[in-house]
């Protein structure tokens, strides 16, 4: 199994820990993930970490699509794997509608659309075996929709990309995964129970028969994993319980929640309700209080160095029959990121 390390994304105040991601690469981690909401974007850190870097991959997780067109994600992807070796990974998302139209000011749109559109563009653009043209329900290439000028042509890349550029999604609800098991190399659920690949299987079995030949050696399944080793157990959970509670009671309206439905995929529906109910209501500290022990443990790894080694089990299993291809791990302590090194790699 590979490893990976979310981090390399720009907060407040841009402070990229290139000192920790090193010592990642020495580790033999296989990748690090830079982000981007409403702020500090996600490619100019990524370009900065595969500037100081030799080996490591750098992933974008995620690239807000509509944000971009894809012709400018293309353009991107293919200049930073020919500058750093084929070492980019490109990690897209549609977002939400509020930072989409309320921070860029463009439609939302349908976002399974837009990402099957967008891969199909991309790759065409990279690929370079004829000019660029698309006629979709969303792009365009040409576009001839209102403003066209008319003099619009079909183009192709001056570059000449010959590196592989690997795309990922970020998607948890059915048809999303479907959407990326058919159309991209890899997704990464926000959270994943390691011994319920069941939930992903039949969309991304439904996606591999939209592409044809298509199976689990050509589509990486890579979750975030959440990692804080120390010795209360309980203690070591808190910062999680309160992301969780976030994304399981108010990422979304009361019916279209879709962490709120995948945490009930996980098994935990009356947990699932009880959170939503309590963070609309305002109480995100009982919000969080209601997230299970255990689905915590289930998707995360959390407690003393032994317990880490124990439930990492777990996640080998997973490995070994192709369920979970990396763990993406955030983690902030050098110790945990050396042990989980040695048991994994």
């Amino acid at each position: 199994m590979k490893l990976g390390i979310l981090g390399g994304g720009i907060g407040a105040r841009v402070n990229i820990n290139l000192d920790a991601i090193r010592h990642a690469e020495s580790l033999g981690y296989d990748s690090v993930w830079t982000a981007e909401a409403w702020g500090g974007d996600a490619v100019t850190p990524a370009a900065w970490i595969l500037a100081q870097t030799s080996t490591i991959k750098v992933g974008t997780a995620i690239m807000q699509m509509p944000a971009r067109t894809p012709a400018m994600t293309a353009m991107t992807a293919m200049s930073l794997a020919e500058l750093s070796g084929g070492r980019f990974i490109v990690g897209l998302g549609a977002s939400g509608p509020q930072v989409i139209e309320g921070w860029h000011g463009v439609p939302y749109g349908k976002p399974i659309t837009r990402l099957k559109e967008y891969v199909q563009i991309m790759k065409q653009i990279i690929a370079r075996e004829d000019k660029a043209s698309f006629e979709g329900e969303l792009y365009q290439l040409p576009y001839s929709g209102p403003g066209a000028t008319g003099l619009g042509k079909p183009l192709k890349s001056i570059l000449h990309c010959e590196e592989h550029v690997p795309i990922f999604a970020a998607n948890i609800t059915p048809n999303g995964v479907a959407a990326a098991a058919e159309v991209c190399d890899g997704f990464f659920p926000i959270w994943m129970d390691p011994e319920k690949y069941s939930v992903f299987q039949e969309p991304i079995e439904k996606g591999f028969a939209r592409a044809g030949d298509k199976d689990l050696t050509q589509f990486e399944v890579s979750p975030f994993v959440t990692v804080v080793m120390g010795d209360d157990v309980e203690q070591c959970m808190m910062p999680i319980r309160a992301n969780m509670a976030l994304y399981i009671g108010g990422m979304g309206a009361r019916d279209k929640n879709f962490y709120n439905n995948y945490a009930k995929a996980l098994g935990f529906e009356d947990a699932a309700v009880k959170i939503q109910d309590l963070f609309l209501s305002g109480k995100k500290d009982e919000a969080a209080a209601a997230v299970p022990a255990e689905l915590i443990d289930a998707c995360h790894l959390v407690g003393p160095e032994g317990r880490i080694r124990e439930r990492l089990e777990r996640w080998k299993t997973a490995g070994g029959k192709g369920h979970v291809a990396s763990m993406l791990l955030g983690c902030q302590q050098p110790e945990a990121l050396e042990m989980i090194a040695a048991e994994m790699l």
